[in-house]
C-alpha cells in the first residue's frame, strides 16, 4: 500500500509539473496502469446548465442547500476566479471539448438549434479523443447541443454521424440540444432512442412546440441522465478493473423549463429554478456515491462548474406563472451573486462561474484559489492528470490548471488573461484586475442590451475588477492607454489563433472583434 500511494504522489507531482511523458503518437502513455493503480486518476467532469456564480451554499447561497457540492469543495479546491468562454450554452460546450475559443469556429454569436449540423470537425482533437487515445474508457452523458450529423436539418430518422462518436467518445447518452428545444428524445450513441412520433405542445413559452417521443417527460431527463452515468461507472469497475474512465456529464438543470422531479420539488427556498439546483446537488450526491461504493472515490477527479450565468429577469413572464415560482427577486436568492448582469451578457453575471475540483489522492482539502480559470482550459488540465501531451494544433486556448487545482509548484505557461464573449458576439478582455468590454451595453439579455455612443461617449467598456467588481465606473476614457494595450493583446490573441504558446493555428472564417457592438442576441 505504501509504494502505491508513493507512486500516486509522485505521478501528481510530475504531471503538475508538466513533465508528462505520453503523446499522442498511438501508444499509451508511460504511466499505462490506470487508476486502479493509483496513477490516473478517473476524470469527471459535471457541467451544470444555467447555474449562477452565487447558487451553491459553498460561494454563499443560504436558500438552497447543496450538501454533496460543498462536501467536495470542503475536501477539493474552490476557484473563485473561474470563468465561462461565452455566456450561452453552445459555444463554452465547444470551447469545452476542444480547448479552442468558439469565436474561432464558424459559430460567431448565438447558439446552434436542435436541427443544426455538429459544430465540431470530425478531424479536430477532442479532450474526448486525447483521453481515449491515452487508454481512458470515453462517455459523454448529458446535454449535447453542438449539432449532430452534417446536413441542416438533421434527419433523426437514420443515424446521427458525425456526432459524439466520432468526436472521441466511446459512449454517448443525451438530448440533442437544450431541454426548451426540438425534438424531445433520448440520443444513445447515434441514434434517436424509440420513435419521434408525438407532438409535444409546451403549456407556455418556456419550450418550443415539436415533436417527442412517446412517453416524454421533462422531469425524468436529469434521473436518466444519472442512472446512466452510475451504470458507466459500475460497468467499468466490474468489467474493466484498473482502466480509466472519462466521463463528460453536461447536467440539464437548472436550465428552463424548471421542472424538478417530484422527489426535489420543494426542497429549496428559491423557487422551482431553486429546486433545480437542488437537483443539480442530488446527482453529483449520486455520482459521487458510485464511485465511492465501486472503491474509486480516492482516484477519481471530479470538476463541477457551469457553462454560464445564470437567467434571472423575466422567466415567470414567460411562463405565464406567478412571479414567487421563478423571479428570484421574491424569492430573496441571488444567483449570480453580487455580479453584474446574467446569462448571455458580457459582464461577469454571465461568465464567472462556480469551479470546484475534488480529487482525494492529489489534492489538499478545503483550499481556495483565486487564480484566473477559464473552462477552455479543461482539455489541458485532463491532459496533463493523464499523462498526456496535446500536439501544436489542439487546445489552442488551453492552459494547464493541474498545478493549481493540486497546489504543485508552476511550471510551463501560465494563464494570464482570459477572453469573453456575449451572446451577441460582444468581445472581453480581463488581464490582471483590468476588464476590456469592446461595445456599449450588456451584448446579451440584460437592458440595454446595447447602446450607441454619442460624440465624445467612451466606444467600450474598461473596468478594474479589483476595486468595481460590480462593474459600474467605466474608466474607458480615463485610461487610454490600458485600453490601448489590452485592445493590442485581444488583437494578438486573434491573429495568432490561440492564446497559447505555440505556432500561429487558423481561425474558421473573418474574427470581428466590433461585431458585438452593432448587433444583439435574440431575447428568448
Amino acid at each position: 500500500m505504501a509504494q502505491r500511494t508513493t507512486s500516486r504522489r509522485e505521478f501528481i507531482r510530475r504531471a503538475a509539473a508538466g513533465a508528462a511523458a505520453a503523446t499522442l503518437a498511438g501508444a499509451l502513455p508511460a504511466f499505462s496502469g490506470g487508476a486502479g493503480d493509483g496513477a490516473r486518476p478517473n476524470i469527471i467532469v459535471i457541467m451544470a446548465d444555467d447555474l449562477g456564480y452565487g447558487d451553491l451554499g459553498c460561494f454563499g447561497a443560504t436558500l438552497i442547500p447543496t450538501p454533496n457540492i460543498d462536501r467536495l469543495a470542503a475536501g477539493g479546491v474552490t476557484f473563485t476566479d473561474a470563468h465561462s468562454p461565452a455566456s450561452l450554452c453552445t459555444p463554452t460546450r465547444y470551447a469545452v471539448l476542444t480547448g479552442r475559443y468558439c469565436w474561432r469556429s464558424p459559430l460567431k454569436k448565438g447558439v446552434t438549434q436542435g436541427y443544426d449540423p455538429l459544430l465540431i470537425d470530425p478531424s479536430r482533437l477532442t479532450i474526448a479523443g486525447a483521453l481515449r487515445q491515452a487508454g481512458y474508457r470515453t462517455a459523454c452523458i448529458g446535454k449535447w447541443h453542438l449539432g449532430l450529423g452534417e446536413r441542416k436539418p438533421v434527419d433523426y430518422s437514420g443515424p446521427l454521424t458525425p456526432g459524439p462518436r466520432e468526436l472521441g467518445f466511446d459512449y454517448f447518452f443525451g438530448i440533442p440540444a437544450s431541454l426548451d428545444m426540438p425534438p424531445y428524445c433520448f440520443v444513445e450513441n447515434d441514434r434517436v432512442v424509440g420513435e419521434l412520433s408525438v407532438p409535444k405542445r409546451p403549456r407556455n413559452t418556456l419550450q418550443r412546440e415539436g415533436p417527442m417521443t412517446p412517453g416524454w417527460r421533462d422531469e425524468e431527463v436529469g434521473p436518466t441522465f444519472v442512472r446512466k452515468a452510475e451504470r458507466f461507472i459500475d460497468d467499468n469497475a466490474r468489467n474493466r478493473p484498473g482502466r480509466p474512465f472519462f466521463i463528460y456529464l453536461p447536467y440539464q438543470a437548472p436550465h428552463t423549463p424548471c421542472t424538478p422531479p417530484g422527489f426535489i420539488e420543494g426542497r429549496s427556498g428559491a423557487g422551482v429554478r431553486g429546486d433545480m439546483v437542488v437537483e443539480l446537488d442530488w446527482a453529483v450526491g449520486r455520482i459521487t456515491e458510485a464511485l465511492r461504493r465501486n472503491g474509486l472515490e480516492r482516484d477519481t477527479l471530479v470538476i463541477v462548474t457551469s457553462d454560464n450565468g445564470a437567467l434571472t429577469s423575466g422567466i415567470s413572464s414567460w411562463a405565464g406563472d406567478p412571479p414567487e415560482k421563478y423571479d428570484l427577486v421574491h424569492n430573496g436568492h441571488k444567483p449570480n451573486g453580487e455580479l453584474r448582469g446574467q446569462k448571455a451578457d458580457i459582464w461577469d453575471g454571465g461568465h464567472r462561474e462556480p469551479l470546484i475540483a475534488s480529487w482525494p489522492a492529489g489534492i489538499e482539502g478545503g483550499r481556495k484559489s483565486g487564480r484566473l480559470f477559464c473552462l477552455t482550459d479543461l482539455m489541458a488540465t485532463c491532459a496533463a492528470a493523464a499523462g498526456v501531451d496535446l500536439p501544436d494544433n489542439a487546445g489552442e486556448d488551453s492552459f494547464n490548471q493541474l498545478p493549481a487545482i493540486t497546489g504543485a509548484g508552476q511550471s510551463g505557461a501560465r494563464r494570464e488573461s482570459v477572453v469573453h464573449h456575449s451572446g451577441a458576439g460582444m468581445f472581453s478582455l480581463r488581464r490582471d484586475n483590468w476588464k476590456l468590454v469592446l461595445g456599449r451595453g450588456s451584448g446579451g439579455f440584460s437592458a440595454p442590451q446595447l447602446v450607441t455612443p454619442g460624440q465624445g461617449e467612451p466606444r467600450g467598456q474598461l473596468y478594474d475588477m479589483a476595486a468595481d467588481r460590480a462593474e459600474q465606473a467605466n474608466l474607458w476614457n480615463e485610461r487610454p492607454e490600458v485600453v490601448q494595450n489590452l485592445l493590442a493583446l485581444l488583437e494578438d490573441i486573434v491573429r495568432r489563433g490561440r492564446s497559447t504558446p505555440g505556432p500561429d493555428q487558423p481561425n474558421e472564417g473573418e474574427v470581428d472583434i466590433w461585431a458585438g457592438a452593432r448587433q444583439v442576441v435574440e431575447v428568448p
